[in-house]
């Protein structure tokens, strides 16, 4: 059984044991759950992904409970068939996703999976970042994965909903070490019961700082609201990858300050020439390594991704090399062999 230091990750560090607990059948111990953070040990969303975890590899749990710091989990079989989970709170529902979805990509059967609790949350992927940048590299990798945003849901308020279907396929290794031509790029102000001028004014800001054109530019208003939120993205399709660039609107933060947030990390990402932006990159490394190898270029590695690199090395038997290729653009290469 692998013992595993919870204190030295966050809420990703756990997800992503689950997941490789899943995928090669290894049980864990993790001792200190988030032992650094304000309010330690599972929360609900992180509680959540233990349970849905153990639902669809039929696994035996201890430990699985708010605010439990020590967790032990021993994997079964993963059962493909029709799953439904749901947060209870404005949890992320795309965090829990990522957590089941590399094991329901091997296992014997299709799968329905729907999630229910936030959809846009600080600090999580959105569900629009996992439809248009994170599935379709999967499928590049050989797995049939559709995604439906139902039903938005913001923080505080939660009640939204993701549908999930997965076709399992053996997982192909991916190399994608530029992003190809520009084909298409534009940015979107989404709100809900926010006025309109807080989206007005983050295009307007998107336009002076990137020179996006007004047919670049959209503005959405959810009705019915779906809970108080604005969520401003920016997207970049490109012949090889899609990237998608996020800001989330707060009380108290300008709309201004929203838009150039986002501009900062599309300038990076832009002028970096990577293939991936940072954030996908911690999402990518790990189906590279179940499919046993792949490269890609990205930005400066974050800590998820140097963090995440040395827990999939317990548990799979690839190595792992984090290379700066480009010190003037700040590009990087990730790349992951077989022993």
């Amino acid at each position: 059984m692998l013992e595993i230091n919870g204190a030295e990750g966050g809420g990703q560090l756990l997800r992503s044991a689950l997941t490789l607990s899943l995928c090669t059948g290894t049980p864990f111990r993790m001792h200190g759950i988030r032992a650094g953070r304000s309010k330690p040990g599972l929360m609900r969303q992180h509680l959540t992904a233990v349970l849905a975890a153990a639902e669809i590899g039929g696994a035996d749990v201890t430990g699985a409970a708010l605010g439990a710091q020590d967790l032990v989990f021993v994997p079964g079989a993963v059962r493909g068939g029709d799953y439904r989970f749901s947060i209870g709170t404005a949890g992320s529902t795309t965090l829990v996703l990522q957590t089941l979805l590399p094991a329901l990509c091997a296992a014997a059967e299709p799968s329905t999976v729907v999630l229910e609790g936030g959809t846009h949350n600080p600090m999580a992927p959105p569900a629009d970042f996992l439809i248009q940048a994170y599935a379709p590299l999967l499928r590049q990798m050989g797995v049939d994965v559709g995604i439906e945003l139902q039903r938005y849901g913001f923080y505080p308020a939660g009640g939204g909903r993701l549908s999930v279907a997965i076709r399992p396929a053996a997982l192909q290794p991916l190399t994608l070490l530029a992003r190809g031509a520009c084909r298409s790029r534009n940015a979107c102000a989404l709100i809900s019961a926010v006025p309109s001028t807080v989206a007005e004014r983050e295009l307007a800001a998107v336009a002076r700082r990137l020179g996006y054109a007004d047919a670049e530019l959209a503005h959405r208003a959810l009705r019915p609201a779906a809970g108080p939120g604005n969520v401003l993205s920016v997207t970049l399709q490109f012949e090889h990858v899609t990237e998608v660039f996020v800001g989330f609107g707060e009380r108290g933060i300008r709309a201004e300050a929203v838009a150039e947030r986002v501009c900062e990390q599309v300038e990076a990402y832009v002028k970096s020439g990577a293939a991936v932006g940072p954030h996908l990159a911690d999402q990518l490394l790990l189906p590279l390594a179940l499919a046993g190898g792949g490269q890609f270029t990205t930005t400066a590695p974050t800590d998820h991704l140097t963090t995440n690199a040395a827990l999939i090395e317990k548990f799979v038997a690839v190595d792992i090399q984090i290379e700066k290729v480009d010190s003037a653009r700040n590009c990087w290469q990730v790349s992951v062999s077989r022993y």
